[in-house]
């Protein structure tokens, strides 16, 4: 009778190849060991990986290779979602492949050039002026750099919003769903920033009027500064507010009275214009689950509800709504006049979209509970 030990074999495998994958990146390991799996970095299990891993450990004829049969399968591609990567049998646990040597000074090289050619260019933009140096080091290595030749489209509307562009010279066009131009982008400017907080795609179309060099930063990377560097995610979601400040003042005041579709809207982006704008008032929610309420006092939360959910938790679970009604009123109830923030905005708002990772829309636990929220108790 076999061993139930013998079902699944420990194993170290290393990612070979990359293609557009949301979580990983080439060089890292996957870990079997003890009928688990373990990312490097602290990084989540992707289930398609989970699932392919799983047969390739669980197989004999897969797994062959791993015992020196050189004409049975080693490589193997993690069956893809929106991405793909392709990963190998690391032969030893104490050494790397030659191929995953070369990748590795291959990178490390990458980062050299990077920082060489790209962190003067980058520490003379006003926009990184609060940023220490070993900081900026550290966002320069996760850029990727970019020349667009003239006329050449960067994004079209409609496309997954995965990147948040700087440009660092030339100028760019954003234009409306008949080709005229809505805005011209600069040196120092960024565009594609609000894809980095709601996922949504983009609103309209970018092309370029020059030969122009772009800073890119994918959604991938910006999560791993969420991780591993708290000054740099503070930094870059302050960002983030200011440019929705600046669009509130082209746009004019949020009046009372206003409405839309949150499928032409984000909460979050909502939510940052009310902030920006320091306003005092309430967010009516009108949704397939239920309705919810946000109270803004001079532009902070004081206080959220939604279904069974209250305070930051409610204001979680709105930020994953992707269709619904919304209204804004001015005003907020008396109990509400002396409240205090639930949290700071800017940390609730990075800690909902690092939520939204794990599940972005939690307004799907269920259909009950669909009438309003009760007035607040303070």
């Amino acid at each position: 009778m076999k061993k139930k030990d013998d079902k699944f074999r420990d194993a170290i495998f290393v990612i070979v190849n990359e293609e557009s994958c949301p979580l990983y990146s080439v060089g890292e390991e996957i870990t079997v060991e003890s009928y688990g799996l373990s990312m490097s970095n602290y990084k989540p299990s992707c289930l398609y990986l989970a699932r392919q891993v799983t047969s390739v450990v669980a197989s004999k004829d897969t797994f062959g290779g791993i015992s020196g049969l050189s004409t049975q399968k080693t490589r193997y591609d993690c069956g893809g979602c929106e991405g793909l990567i392709h990963f190998e049998y690391k032969k030893d646990r104490d050494f790397a492949t030659l191929q995953m040597k070369l990748l590795e000074e291959a990178e490390e090289k990458r980062r050299k050039k990077h920082l060489e050619r790209y962190f003067g260019v980058l520490r003379k933009i006003k926009l990184f002026d609060p940023l220490e140096d070993d900081a900026l080091a550290d966002f320069t290595v996760l850029l990727e750099f970019k020349t667009i030749p003239f006329g050449k489209m960067v994004v079209k509307k409609g496309s997954p919003g995965t990147n948040f562009f700087i440009i660092l010279q030339g100028q760019v066009e954003v234009r409306a769903d008949d080709g005229t131009k809505l805005v011209d982008l600069g040196e120092g400017e960024m565009f594609g920033e609000m894809s980095l907080l709601s996922a949504e795609p983009f609103l309209h179309s970018v092309a370029s009027l020059n030969t122009s060099q772009l800073a890119i930063l994918s959604v991938k990377n910006f999560k791993e500064i969420l991780k591993k560097h708290p000054v740099l995610q503070m930094f870059l979601f302050k960002l983030l507010v200011d440019r929705a400040q600046a669009m509130t003042l082209k746009s004019g005041n949020i009046a009372s009275g206003m409405t839309g579709e949150l499928s032409e809207i984000a909460p979050v982006d909502l939510f940052q214009l009310i902030n920006a704008a320091r306003k005092t008032g309430t967010v009516n929610f009108t949704l397939d689950k239920g309705r919810g309420m946000v109270f803004f006092r001079e532009g902070e939360i004081v206080y959220a509800g939604y279904r069974k959910l209250r305070k930051k938790e409610a204001v979680y679970a709105l930020l994953g709504i992707t269709s619904g009604h919304f209204s804004y009123t001015k005003g907020i109830p008396d109990v509400l006049n002396n409240a205090p923030p639930i949290s700071g905005f800017m940390g609730m708002m990075m800690e909902g979209v690092q939520s939204l990772d794990e599940s972005r829309d939690l307004n799907t636990q269920g259909d009950d509970d669909k009438g309003l929220p009760p007035q607040p108790q303070i």
